[in-house]
This record gives structure tokens, C-alpha cells and sequence, in this order.
């Protein structure tokens, strides 16, 4: 029996990415990946609330969301006890998140010779701790929707060596752990928890490692995808997307979003 006019016109005007009415918080939205996750967030109709720690860049960042409702919060992510209480201070103020992008983080090149315990420290700080606890304050009752969805940042170079990058690479790869152990825990809870691993695409950050290396060096990286050099839109795609009610049913899963860098 064919099946109803009426169901086939819902499935053709739906948009299992339109996240009208969504409260999502993204940090690291002050540049790069944050803020075109932010960008392309609100452009699918969700009311977003913009962190970082430069509230100039914020604001930058703030002018360039469509619609209304959005809102920036400066925060610095290295303040690790304050997380929990500045996100139900932030629910509480604007009405509780249906997710969370995070996508706070620093690179840094320091080869073996010349890690220092204090840097392995700050690295772990910014890149994994803050992590737990942005997902432990997301799981508050007061702070999200009957369901949520978390999304963390990872990188290549938690699944792939790379040379003078083993504190980075550290934290990266201690996210994907995270991400499967958080998907676990919060699965009863409604609550779903994921990541992306971004390839090498063109950012501020990335910028500043590029001019850190040599043209020749520099090429090795750019032929080693061969798609080609990403952008922070390419990356922004696969957050919205696992935020979104299109990735309903996935949980627990790392989208390597890398241009083909570790199919080879």
C-alpha cells in the first residue's frame, strides 16, 4: 500500500538540520572553528551563546550571527572550578542549552627536548580537563533540555603521529577516550556525546603553525590530504550536524573530518 500523501510532504519539507528554537552554547568562538560553528549555527535558526576569552573578538564574532536571541559570555577555560556554576549562571539568565560545541583549545609545537611539565599541564588543562567539566555542567537538570548533545574538538593528531606535537596530540587523543566513556554515562540521561577530528584547515591557529614551518614542510602537510587544505566551514558542517536531530541515533563516535589526511 503506498504510503500517504500527507507523510511523503512532511519528509519533503522537513529539515532534519534546521534548529529553530535551539539554544546552543559554543566556546571558542572567538575565532576559527568556534566561531563559524557559531555562524553556522545561528544560520540554521538556533539562539546561540558565544564564549571565548577576548570579549572584543566575541563581539566580532556576536555581529556576525543572523537572527536574535544570541549572547556572548567571555570565560576563561583555564578557571576549571567555575565552569559548572558559570554555565547554570548562563541557563538560569537564558534558558537551559539543547547543546554544547566546544570547541576551546590551544596548539602548541614542543618537541620532547623541550616539554616542560607546566606546558604538558596547561595543554591537558585547556584541551581535556575543561572538557569533563563543560560536559559536567552541561548535565545538570537545570542546564539543558529533556535532551542535549555534546560535541568536542579533537584533531588528527590524537590518531595519527605527528612529529614535535606530543603534548597536543595527548590531549586530542584523551578526548576520543573521553567522548566514548561520556556516551556511556550519559546515554540514560538522554544525552549524547561525540566528536570531530578536524584534518589541517585554514585558521588563525593553523595559521600561526604554518608560519612556524618551512615552505617545504608546509607542502608535506598540504599533499598529505588529498582533498586539498580544509576550511573551518568544513568542520563547522559536521558539528551542526551531530548537534542537530539528524544524528539522533549516534553517540559515542569520533567524524574525521580531514580531508582524506588519515586514509592513507
Amino acid at each position: 500500500m503506498p504510503l500517504p500523501r500527507l507523510f511523503w510532504d512532511k519528509l519533503i519539507n522537513s529539515n532534519p538540520m534546521d534548529l529553530t528554537s535551539r539554544r546552543m552554547l559554543v566556546t571558542g568562538a572567538s575565532s576559527g572553528i568556534g566561531r563559524e560553528t557559531a555562524i553556522l549555527l545561528a544560520e540554521l535558526g538556533a539562539e546561540v551563546i558565544v564564549s571565548g576569552r577576548d570579549e572584543e573578538r566575541l563581539r566580532i564574532t556576536l555581529k556576525q550571527l543572523r537572527g536574535e536571541g544570541h549572547f556572548a559570555s567571555a570565560y576563561d577555560m583555564a578557571a576549571l572550578d567555575g565552569i559548572q556554576g558559570w554555565i547554570k549562571n548562563l541557563a538560569a539568565r537564558h534558558g537551559p542549552f539543547d547543546g554544547v560545541a566546544h570547541c576551546a583549545g590551544i596548539h602548541a609545537a614542543a618537541p620532547l627536548r623541550v616539554l616542560s611539565p607546566a606546558g604538558l599541564d596547561e595543554m591537558m588543562r585547556i584541551n581535556v580537563y575543561s572538557a569533563a567539566m563543560i560536559a559536567k555542567g552541561f548535565r545538570q537538570k537545570a542546564c539543558r533540555g529533556a535532551e542535549g548533545s555534546i560535541v568536542l574538538v579533537s584533531s588528527v593528531a590524537g590518531i595519527v603521529g605527528e612529529a614535535g606535537v606530543p603534548a597536543y596530540s595527548a590531549s586530542k587523543a584523551a578526548l576520543i577516550g573521553m567522548t566514548r566513556s561520556l556516551a556511556m554515562e550519559l546515554a540514560a540521561e538522554k544525552i549524547r556525546v561525540n566528536a570531530v577530528v578536524p584534518g589541517f584547515v585554514e585558521s588563525e591557529m593553523s595559521e600561526r603553525l604554518r608560519q612556524s614551518l618551512t615552505a617545504e614542510q608546509f607542502e608535506v602537510i598540504a599533499k598529505n590530504h588529498p582533498l586539498g587544505i580544509g576550511n573551518v566551514r568544513d568542520v563547522a558542517n559536521g558539528i551542526a550536524f551531530l548537534l542537530g536531530a539528524a544524528a539522533r541515533w549516534i553517540t559515542g563516535t569520533s567524524l574525521i573530518i580531514d580531508g582524506g589526511y588519515t586514509a592513507h
